[in-house]
């Protein structure tokens, strides 16, 4: 929040000097990070929030919230730009002071890749939705920034204002696939998605190396801001004892827990597979 409040100031001035409708352009992206990023600390605050009596599961889908929030915002944004630069093709002016508005961009860059790898770090320690949506927002300012800044040079030399929208129009457009893009992560986790194949895969080669487990079956996934709840029903020896087999349970869900440790997992211990006879035998 406090990255994108520095943007805003630098280029609310370098906007009304340069005249700049790339630069307006990344103004407006640059206020809707701080309202994204704003609503991103209000989201993993109550993601954060301990399972309660009316929420059994926790508060993590509070992150996926925000990321279509964001979404939204971001795609609001893009509506916005495109309208700006129809109105200066009609209304066509001159961008001023490049310098500056070089300078602003250039700042931008430095600024937006620091917080980029400061966010990193962060997703790599938490895993976090939320922080992964506004590190993708981000990457879009980027982007917008060297493109801005480009566009400012090359339309002042050039003597060309059309650089300018052109610019402007391309941020547009990729501001609305980086809203997609949120938007379909999000939505993914609200509508209880699975976990990609390749960790379904893990989990089931995982469980298969315990000894004594004679099959799995009906593994169910999904993820809620930081957990990530995995159920299955495990098949072991029809006359083992239930003692044993409840010891043999919190192995495989300490073994599952070292590879996904942001987890819950709840296992089901059945005496044969469902299209096995139900006869015991030894």
């Amino acid at each position: 929040m406090a990255v994108a409040a520095i943007l805003i100031g630098f280029k609310t001035v370098a906007w009304l000097l340069t005249d700049s409708v790339s630069m307006l352009s990344s103004l407006v992206d640059s206020s809707l990070d701080l309202i994204s990023s704003l609503i991103t600390f209000i989201a993993i605050r109550q993601a954060l929030q301990p399972a309660d009596a009316e929420h059994r599961f926790g508060h993590g889908k509070a992150e996926a919230l925000a990321g279509v929030a964001q979404a939204g915002f971001i795609a609001a944004s893009a509506g916005g730009l495109l309208l700006t630069v129809f109105d200066r093709v009609l209304h066509p002016r001159p961008v001023q002071q490049e310098n500056l508005g070089m300078l602003v961009s250039g700042l931008a860059v430095v600024l937006t890749l620091a917080l980029m790898i400061f966010q990193n770090y962060v997703i790599r320690r938490t895993g976090s939705l939320a922080i992964g949506a506004d590190r993708a927002h981000y990457a879009t300012d980027f982007v917008t920034n060297i493109a801005v800044g480009i566009g400012i040079l090359l339309a002042t030399r050039l003597d060309q204002p059309v650089i300018d929208l052109v610019v402007a129009s391309g941020v547009s457009i990729y501001l609305a696939t980086s809203a997609w893009s949120i938007a379909r992560s999000s939505i993914d986790v609200l509508m209880d998605r699975e976990l990609p194949d390749v960790d379904r895969k893990k989990i089931l080669d995982i469980v298969l190396a315990q000894p004594g487990v004679r099959s799995a079956h009906d593994l169910r996934t999904r993820s809620a801001g930081l957990t990530t709840f995995i159920q299955l029903h495990v098949v072991f020896h029809p006359n083992m004892s239930l003692g044993r087999a409840h010891v043999m349970g919190d192995s495989i869900e300490a073994a599952i827990l070292e590879a996904f440790p942001r987890s819950e997992v709840i296992l089901h211990i059945d005496p044969w597979n469902d299209g096995e006879p139900h006869v015991s035998t030894d």
